[in-house]
């Protein structure tokens, strides 16, 4: 529990009061962002985009 308290404190979800648990994907969010996982990069460019191909 100590742990979780120290982890709150960097952006760890907090226990929600009604359903008496954190929100998962709340969580998963937090532990990617914490290990440099949520960050989507673009290897290359594909080119101009064409609005008129449709």
């Amino acid at each position: 529990m100590a742990k979780a308290i120290v982890l709150e404190r960097s952006g760890l979800p907090r226990i929600d009061p009604l359903m008496g648990a954190r929100y998962w994907p709340a969580v998963l969010g937090y532990w990617n962002r914490r290990y440099g996982l949520s960050h989507v990069e673009v290897s290359c460019l594909d080119g101009q985009e064409n609005l008129d191909a449709l």
